[in-house]
C-alpha cells in the first residue's frame, strides 16, 4: 500500500495535481454554502459554460495566457448577470439561462471555426494533471484573496442571504457585496476550469455544501462540513482515477455524489 502511495506522487504532475486540490477544494466548499443559501446554482453554471467564450475571446484577440482572457470575461459576464437580474422583472432563472445558453453558444461557434473544435473538448470533462506550476499560483493567490474577503465580508454575506431587504434598511452596502461574491465565484470557476470541466464544475460547488446541510446542526458546522466533504471527494477522488486510470474530475463528483446520498439517508433517519 505504501509502494502503491509512493508511486503516486513520484511524478512531477501527480504532486502538482495534488497540492490544486488541496488549495482549491476549500474554497469550493466555502464559497458553496453561499451559493446553496442564496439558491445560486443557476448562476455558477452559467459562469462555467461562459469559460468557452472567454476563452474563444483571446485566441481571437490572440492573448497568449487565455486564463485571462476567461477570468477578465467571466468577471464581465457575472457582474452584467447581477445587474440585468436586479433590474428586469423576468424570472432570474429565465434570465440565467439565456445567457447561458448564449454564451455557450458564441464560444462554440468561435472555438470551431475551421474544424478544429476537438483541440479545446478537454474542457468539457477538464484534466487536472495538467495543470501547471503557475496556475498553482495562481490558485494560492486567489486562495488567499478569498480568505481575506470571507473574514472580512461574512456578516454581511449572511445578512444578504438571510434577508436582503433588511440588510438594505441596515444601510448594507448588498449590491456591493453581491458583486465582489459573484466576481470571486467567477475568478475560482475560471482557474478551475481547466482541469475540473465546464460539465461539471458546478457540481463540484453545489455537491458538499449540499451534503453539509443534510447533516449540520449550526452554522458553523455547516461550514466546517463543506470544507471537509469537498477536501475529501477531491483528495480521495485524484488517488483513484490515478489507480484506475478514469479522469479526475468525474471521479471527484461521483465521491460528492454519493457523500451526498450518504448524508441525506442520515439526516433523514437521525
Amino acid at each position: 500500500m505504501m509502494e502503491m502511495l509512493a508511486s503516486l506522487f513520484s511524478y512531477d504532475f501527480m504532486k502538482n495535481a495534488f497540492l490544486a486540490v488541496l488549495i482549491i477544494t476549500p474554497l469550493f466548499g466555502l464559497l458553496g454554502t453561499m451559493i446553496v443559501n442564496n439558491k445560486m446554482a443557476f448562476f455558477s453554471d452559467a459562469l462555467g459554460h461562459s469559460a468557452l467564450t472567454g476563452m474563444a475571446i483571446g485566441i481571437v484577440l490572440g492573448i497568449q495566457d487565455t486564463n485571462l482572457s476567461m477570468i477578465l470575461f467571466a468577471v464581465v459576464f457575472a457582474l452584467l448577470l447581477n445587474k440585468i437580474s436586479s433590474s428586469i422583472k423576468a424570472a432570474t432563472d429565465t434570465i440565467i439561462s439565456v445567457f447561458s445558453s448564449c454564451s455557450i453558444a458564441v464560444g462554440l461557434a468561435i472555438l470551431s471555426r475551421g474544424g478544429n473544435f476537438s483541440k479545446y473538448s478537454s474542457l468539457l470533462v477538464g484534466d487536472i494533471l495538467s495543470i501547471t506550476q503557475k496556475e498553482i499560483f495562481y490558485l494560492f493567490i486567489i486562495f488567499l484573496a478569498t480568505l481575506v474577503f470571507w473574514v472580512v465580508c461574512y456578516n454581511q454575506l449572511q445578512a444578504v442571504s438571510i434577508h436582503r431587504t433588511l440588510a438594505k434598511s441596515r444601510r448594507m452596502k448588498v449590491v456591493l457585496i453581491e458583486n465582489l461574491f459573484s466576481v470571486f465565484i467567477a475568478v475560482v470557476v475560471m482557474l478551475s476550469i481547466k482541469w475540473v470541466g465546464i460539465l461539471i464544475i458546478n457540481a463540484l460547488l453545489i455537491l458538499p455544501a449540499a451534503s453539509s446541510r443534510n447533516i449540520a446542526e449550526n452554522v458553523r458546522e455547516y461550514h466546517f462540513f463543506a470544507v471537509l466533504f469537498s477536501v475529501f471527494s477531491g483528495i480521495l477522488g485524484l488517488v483513484i482515477s490515478y489507480f484506475t486510470n478514469v479522469a479526475s474530475g468525474p471521479m471527484i463528483v461521483i465521491l460528492a455524489s454519493v457523500i451526498f446520498f450518504a448524508t441525506y439517508i442520515y439526516g433523514k433517519n437521525k
